[in-house]
């Protein structure tokens, strides 16, 4: 099984055994469905119901009704199935892009040594060209991403 790092349960909420995970995933919307199976210490959970709460996904979790029951997932580390991921062409995880080769349109050649957030909405790439440069994800700097070819296609602004 090919895992993918989903969130960390920080908490219990109410009595009824639902669990707060703090979670930065960018395709949530496809792993927090009822029916989908979270995996935990090596072991799959199935989503009974799920919510947001204050920047936190609630879920709870089939064959758990009680807070006293679901009190040794504390602190656990959550992950998914990166096969039952079902990404679109132009969706692409950061983990994968990490091997992507930076290609710019005059020529040089770079590999993404980094991905980190700049905000909630924004993450930096850390191009090693012949030197570092930093690319936002959501500038007009990134041409093309081109998960065939495993390449980015950047146009870099003068100076950089």
């Amino acid at each position: 099984m090919n895992k993918i790092y989903i969130g960390k349960i920080v908490s219990t909420h109410g009595i009824k055994g639902e669990l707060k995970i703090k979670s930065n995933f960018d395709f949530k919307d496809k792993v927090f469905k009822v029916g989908n199976s979270l995996i935990i210490d090596d072991k799959e959970y199935i989503i009974k119901s799920y919510r947001v709460h204050k920047n936190f996904d609630m879920v709870t979790l089939d064959d758990y009704h009680d807070i006293n029951e679901v009190l040794f997932l504390l602190k656990k580390d959550v992950y998914y199935d990166k096969d039952k991921l079902d990404l679109n062409n132009n969706e692409i995880l950061d983990e994968d892009l990490i091997k992507y080769t930076v290609l710019t349109k005059d020529g040089k050649k770079g590999i993404i040594k980094e991905i980190f957030s700049a905000s909630e909405s924004n993450k930096i790439l850390r191009v090693e060209f012949d030197h570092e440069v930093l690319i936002p994800m959501n500038s007009p700097m990134i041409v093309e991403i081109n998960k065939e070819n495993k390449e980015v296609i950047v146009e870099l602004i003068e100076g950089m």
